[in-house]
C-alpha cells in the first residue's frame, strides 16, 4: 500500500440485526413482547432527529444573515458564531469584546433554556492570538463547573473587524 492510499477498515456488523434475537433471549420476557420491543427500537433508530431553530430572524435579517442563531438536533444545541460588537462597532479593548461575545453566547443559550455550563465544546476564532490571555481572563468568569472542550484559533481577519467569534455546542444534561 502506498503512503497516499487510506487504509480501509471493515464495516461494523449492523447492530439492529441482533436486536430481535437479543430481545427474544432476554430472561423474563415472552416472545411477543420481545418482538414488539425490538420493532420499536428499530423504528426509533430509523427516525431522523427533529430540528428546532433558536434565535429566529426576521425576513430582512435572514436576507442579510443567512443562518440561524442556533439549532437543536435531539438534545444537542449547535450555536452559530457570535460576535461581540457594540452597535456594530469593535469595542476599545479585547476584554470588553470578549465580555460582549460571551454575553451573546450566554443569551442565546438562555433563550434555549440552557446555561454556559451546558456547553460541551467551544471554538474561539481570534483575529490576533496575542489576545489569548485577555480573552481567557474574561472567559473563565462565565463558568461555575468544569470548562467545555475548546479551541482557540488564529483566524486572521474576522467579519466587521471583530477580534473574536465564538461558536459552540451545548447539550441538555
Amino acid at each position: 500500500m502506498s503512503h497516499g492510499t487510506p487504509r480501509r477498515r471493515p464495516a461494523p456488523a449492523p447492530l439492529l440485526l441482533a436486536l430481535p434475537l437479543a430481545a427474544l433471549l432476554h430472561a423474563g420476557c415472552d416472545a411477543g413482547a420481545s418482538a414488539d420491543a425490538a420493532a420499536s427500537a428499530e423504528a426509533e433508530a430509523d427516525q431522523e432527529p427533529s430540528r428546532e431553530y433558536v434565535g429566529a430572524r426576521s425576513p430582512a435579517d435572514a436576507e442579510a444573515l443567512p443562518f440561524s442563531g442556533a439549532v437543536w438536533v435531539g438534545s444537542t444545541l449547535y450555536l452559530s458564531g457570535q460576535l461581540g460588537l457594540d452597535n456594530g462597532q469593535v469595542p476599545e479593548t479585547a476584554e470588553a469584546e470578549a465580555a460582549n461575545v460571551l454575553d451573546n453566547v450566554k443569551g442565546l443559550l438562555e433563550s434555549a433554556g440552557l446555561t454556559m455550563d451546558d456547553l460541551v465544546s467551544v471554538q474561539v476564532f481570534a483575529s490576533d492570538v496575542g489576545d489569548y490571555q485577555a480573552f481567557n481572563s474574561v472567559y473563565k468568569t462565565y463558568f461555575t463547573t468544569e470548562y467545555p472542550a475548546r479551541a482557540f484559533i488564529g483566524a486572521g481577519t474576522l467579519l466587521f473587524g471583530a477580534r473574536f467569534e465564538v461558536q459552540g455546542v451545548a447539550s441538555r444534561q
